[in-house]
Formats: structure tokens, C-alpha cells, sequence
């Protein structure tokens, strides 16, 4: 019979009935609960036998069994089945609990039909293709002064991606433009960002999405509370594959290659990785454009017909007509952009919607240009900061608090 030592606590209960015991490959009952109160560890020091078990115990406690492994001493309580009113409580306690860099303001949900600004009840249902499949798209607008930044630009590329990755819209065009104004709204954010989702739909767990009800749309209205930093950094070329132009121009929620091109370049201790695409020409970073000053004084930047079109790169584009009139550039190129072409820059920045416009000083072990911030990106990115303060309409739409 396996003994428990009297210093330890009393059993909860004294059911004699619903325990049995496996340990390594022996087998034996256990006479009475070994159940504790308290969640947590307990190292137990049993005896067989007349003899004592040397090595450590895992004891799982459950609501019908308790069982001990030849394991490290755990033991875990049974897990709860919560009501409807106590998830949304452990919910909003988890949020309490966890600091984010981030805050969560505003959440529209199709799925639901309206809008909440209980950042606990920011959910999606789990059987959406978009969790299980990855079959969705994405998109982001700037929440600047009380307006959204290219909201049009954006919305248009969100429905290009859709149509790519065949999601139906749920909505039209002018409604998706109004639900996304009017959470931003609700949100009462002057300053953030709008991200916003199309999904093939909740209905099941099936690679195919017949089986989808309708397809579904989610929006967020967040604050992040990073610092905006602005001084030169340090990239590598990027080990992972990129994707091919099939998937590399759909804005999609399958974000793998560049979740892990962004953990590669950490690991190096710089910023991020930039790809190159299967001729070798650079292509982009894992969220941002690459763009160029040449030795010939043009601004470069690298064909969008096999990486994502920014639209924040396509703007600075725009933006750089001014400096050509200035003679600070002598003029304009989007075409492909050796390797060798890129590290011998004058200028080297990344550009996006999040980074903005971002001096590179180093691509893996050459130097670019002087090793420091260049005047370019520092003109482009004063132009693109007053153009999302007091650019024309075409780029800045009121939201209506």
C-alpha cells in the first residue's frame, strides 16, 4: 500500500471509490483522495511496500481520478467548466492582469452585428476560417488628428485582396468605408490606428469554405504606446523564403515568412531582414518597402508587381516629385534594384504605414552611405508627417466624433 507522510495536507475529500493509480509500469489503488486544496506544487514522498519511491511523482488531480507518474511533482487542478458570465469575467480579468503596449478602444464584429469598446469582448468565433485556415485579408489606415490617413487608398487595396484570395464581401464598398468611419468614432481615438479584417467566415473547422455561413468582417481601433523612434538602423538579408507574387501581393493574414524573417533579423540584433526576390533583385522588408538614394542622387525603389504595393511607399513616391522641383533629388526610378546597386546607396530607408520613413545605416556588414541618418529620408519623412497633418482630402478623411 503507497503511505503519505502526516506533514502533508489533509485530503479533501475521504471518496474512496473514484481513484486509481498508474505509476511507471506499476499498478496499484489508492485507498483515499489524494486531493489538496490550493492550486500549485506538492512534492509528495510516498512508500510501497515497506519501500520508498525515490524518484519524483506527478500527481494530476481531476474531478473523477487522481494519477501519478514516474514525472516531475505537479499537481493541476480540474479544469472548470465556466458559464457564459464567467468567461466574459476571466476575460476582462486577463486584460486587467496583462499589460500591453497597446490599447484596444473599439471593435466592430460583423459577426455580432454592431460595435464594443469592452476590450474583453474583442472576440472572434474560433471555427472562422481566418483562425483555422488563415483565409483572410487584412488592411490598416492611420487614425491622425482625428482622421483616417488613406483610408481610400487602403480600402482599395483591401478589396483587391479579397477578390485574390475569392472572399466575398459582405458588405458593399460604401458600407465597409462607413462601418469602419463609425468605429472609429465610437472609439473617441484622435490619435492611433484602424485595422480591419475580411474573412471567409465561421461555420466549421473544413479546409473548404462551403461551409461558411457568410463571410465575416472584424475592425479594431488601437493606441500603441511604443515610442515612435527615428534614428538609423541595421538590417540583414533575410534567410527565409520569401513568398512567391502570388501570395506576396495579397495582403493575407498568413504572415508566418514574415513573423519569422522579423525573429531572424531580432536574433541578429537588427531591425529587420529584406528579401530578395528569385533574381536576386531586392524586394521589401517584412512590413515596409526598401527604398534607395543612388550615387547618381535618384530616388529607387523596387517593382510592386512581386512584393505587397505599399501604399504608404506609393505616397512617398508621390511626395518625392516635390523634392526633384528642389533639385534635392535629380529624379524618380521604380525598376529592379541590384544587391550590390542597394548596399552601395547613398541612402538606404525602409518605408510603411508603421515605420513611416526609417533610415538604414548598415545592410549586413556594409556600411550604407556615411553610417548615418541621410537628408532624403529626413525630408521625406518631414513631407509624408505634414501630409498626414494638412494633406488634401484625397488622403485625410474627418471621423465624425
Amino acid at each position: 500500500m503507497a503511505t503519505i507522510p502526516s506533514n502533508l495536507q489533509k485530503p479533501t475529500s475521504n471518496s474512496l471509490s473514484n481513484y486509481t493509480k498508474i505509476v511507471s509500469s506499476s499498478s496499484f489503488d489508492l485507498r483515499q483522495n489524494l486531493g489538496f486544496n490550493g492550486i500549485g506544487f506538492r512534492h509528495l514522498s510516498l512508500t510501497t511496500h515497506g519501500k520508498s519511491l525515490q524518484t519524483p511523482l506527478k500527481v494530476v488531480l481531476s474531478s473523477d481520478r487522481t494519477e501519478c507518474a514516474n514525472n516531475n511533482s505537479v499537481i493541476h487542478d480540474a479544469v472548470p467548466l465556466l458559464s457564459s458570465s464567467e468567461v466574459i469575467e476571466k476575460l476582462r480579468a486577463y486584460r486587467g492582469n496583462h499589460e500591453s503596449k497597446q490599447n484596444y478602444m473599439a471593435m466592430y464584429s460583423s459577426v455580432v452585428g454592431g460595435i464594443t469598446t469592452d476590450s474583453s469582448a474583442m472576440v472572434i468565433p474560433l471555427d472562422d476560417h481566418i483562425v483555422h485556415r488563415g483565409h483572410g485579408v487584412f488592411d490598416t489606415a492611420a487614425i491622425i488628428d482625428g482622421h483616417l490617413y488613406e483610408l481610400d487608398q487602403h480600402i482599395d487595396r483591401f478589396l483587391r485582396s479579397a477578390t485574390n484570395a475569392k472572399i466575398n464581401l459582405p458588405f458593399n464598398r460604401e458600407q465597409i468605408r462607413s462601418i469602419l468611419i463609425q468605429t472609429v468614432a465610437a472609439s473617441k481615438c484622435r490619435e492611433g490606428s484602424l485595422r480591419y479584417w475580411l474573412s471567409a467566415g465561421p461555420g466549421d473547422f473544413q479546409l473548404s469554405p462551403s461551409g461558411c455561413h457568410q463571410s465575416s468582417m472584424y475592425a479594431i481601433v488601437f493606441q500603441d504606446q511604443s515610442p515612435q523612434l527615428q534614428e538609423g538602423v541595421k538590417v540583414s538579408t533575410s534567410t527565409i523564403p520569401i513568398k512567391p507574387p502570388q501570395f506576396a501581393t495579397v495582403k493575407s493574414v498568413n504572415y508566418l515568412p514574415n513573423v519569422l524573417s522579423k525573429m531572424e533579423a531580432e536574433e541578429k540584433g537588427v531591425f529587420a531582414g529584406i528579401w530578395l526576390d528569385d533574381d536576386g533583385f531586392v524586394a521589401e522588408g517584412p512590413n515596409m518597402n526598401a527604398a534607395f538614394v543612388s550615387k547618381e542622387n535618384e530616388f529607387l525603389m523596387p517593382y510592386f508587381d512581386k512584393i505587397l504595393s505599399g501604399c504608404t511607399a506609393k505616397r512617398v513616391l508621390a511626395l518625392a516629385e516635390g523634392l526633384v522641383q528642389k533639385g534635392i533629388i535629380a529624379g524618380i526610378r521604380v525598376g529592379n534594384i541590384t544587391v550590390e546597386e542597394g548596399k552601395g546607396a547613398k541612402e538606404m530607408m525602409l518605408i510603411g504605414s508603421g515605420t513611416l520613413v526609417r533610415p538604414v545605416v548598415q545592410w549586413d556588414d556594409h556600411v550604407i552611405g556615411d553610417g548615418k541618418e541621410g537628408p532624403v529620408a529626413q525630408a521625406l519623412l518631414n513631407l509624408l508627417l505634414e501630409d498626414m497633418k494638412s494633406g488634401p482630402a484625397s488622403v485625410r478623411v474627418p471621423v465624425p466624433y
